[in-house]
């Protein structure tokens, strides 16, 4: 099994388009003046200490001469498109984890009689003819080949020979081991366990008893046991929520703009939900307090809904009880879920009706607004509470706004 991963990214492709940034360190983030967080920062700029989810005021001081962009996400969709077709030209069994990542099952025998690492060593040099490098990490599961795909980059190809997977995990740290974050990591320093080989020894029942049911399978995983197939290729999952929030450059702290500043992030979320032509009943507010502190709250509708003065008030609503005035307010989000079939919709009491018929129903504000953006320009109407905002945010862009099924 192996797990592709390409090398920094967005940097890479915004060094492929623009060829005289290559060699400079260049940073795919927000700005530092606007809160942003940096997306994917290049080899010459990780040389000075820059790395992904860093906020962007700190990764330009480290490197104050690094060449910024928000990026280009469609691009960047394009071109991760052209790598999975690799990857499917060797083998059905790809497993895309990410934009920049996926699993492939490369069994000898299976699809190919050819070495495994004869086909990875083809793949990373078709990548690079597209003008962008990756690693790929070979092993016996999808543990072991994620942890391998890490040791070298860029451009690394390390293969884990089968029998040799607990050799190569045992003196690696835990946290080498995905899903162990922060603070399971300090709670296995506690019990005294700092490597993969101390934790894959641990008694389970013990791993149980801190950890809940994970602890049993990060002992196994560990231990180079885990036990998983690459899952074949499948249509997109079905949209399960609809979301989008906004990081203010400086903190809210007054009651109306704080209410203007959710119903401005509704706004956003009912055209995205108009253009993908869902209506949910339940929406959810989220508002965080500085950079470690958040909170959400979440409310039934009376019925499906794609219009952001129904859901919106409904999420201002929910301020009272998440957030009181002189409160300082550095995020909001809103999002909506529980989509299903739209209600026929009924005439009302005193509706016009034209030679017996139901005269057609006018459409909504916020159709109209989509309608005229959409014909001349995202700046051809804009509404005050969105005028508001304009050049207060975060200018970090989301790559992804809505969720699937969970995996």
């Amino acid at each position: 099994m192996g797990l592709l991963d390409l090398d920094a990214f967005f940097a890479s492709v915004e060094q492929l388009d623009h060829p005289e940034w290559r060699g400079l360190p260049v940073i795919v983030g927000g700005s530092p003046d606007r809160r942003g967080v940096v997306s994917t920062a290049s080899y010459e700029a990780r040389r000075f200490g820059v790395h992904s989810a860093m906020p962007a005021a700190t990764a330009a001081r480290l490197c104050p001469d690094a060449i910024w962009t928000r990026g280009n996400f469609a691009r960047y969709r394009e071109m991760s498109a052209a790598v999975m077709g690799i990857l499917l030209d060797e083998t059905p069994l790809v497993e895309q984890v990410s934009i920049d990542e996926a699993f492939f099952d490369v069994t000898p025998g299976r699809f190919s009689r050819e070495s495994p690492v004869a086909i990875c060593r083809r793949v990373q040099g078709r990548v690079a003819e597209l003008g962008v490098t990756c690693s790929i990490g070979l092993g016996v599961n999808k543990t072991v080949a994620k942890i391998a795909s890490e040791r070298e980059k860029p451009r690394g190809l390390t293969v884990v020979f089968p029998g040799t997977e607990r050799a190569f995990l045992a003196p690696l740290p835990v946290g080498a081991l995905s899903g162990v974050g922060p603070a399971t990591e300090a709670r296995l320093r506690e019990m005294g366990v700092r490597t993969l080989g101390e934790l894959s020894r641990q008694d389970p029942r013990s791993l149980r008893a801190a950890l809940g049911v994970t602890g049993p399978r990060l002992a196994l995983r560990a231990a180079g046991l885990e036990r998983g197939e690459v899952a074949e290729a499948a249509a997109p999952e079905e949209v399960k929520s609809v979301s989008n929030e906004r990081t203010f450059g400086q903190d809210l702290t007054d009651p109306g703009e704080v209410r203007a500043a959710v119903r401005h992030v509704a706004s956003v979320v009912g055209r995205r939900l108009r253009a993908k032509g869902l209506r949910g009943s339940t929406v959810t507010l989220k508002v965080k307090y500085d950079a470690r502190h958040a909170r959400t709250a979440q409310r039934a509708l009376g019925a499906p809904t794609d219009d952001e003065r129904v859901f919106g008030e409904a999420a201002v609503g929910l301020l009272d009880g998440l957030w009181s005035p002189g409160q300082h307010v550095r995020l909001v989000g809103v999002g909506v879920s529980g989509f299903g079939e739209a209600p026929a919709e009924q005439l009302a009491l005193f509706s016009d009706r034209q030679g017996g018929q139901a005269a057609p129903a006018r459409p909504s504000l916020g159709r109209v607004t989509d309608a005229v953006r959409e014909r001349f320009g995202e700046d051809a109407v804009s509404l005050g509470r969105d005028l508001r905002f304009r050049g207060r945010t975060s200018d970090t862009a989301p790559l992804h706004k809505d969720a699937g099924a969970p995996g």
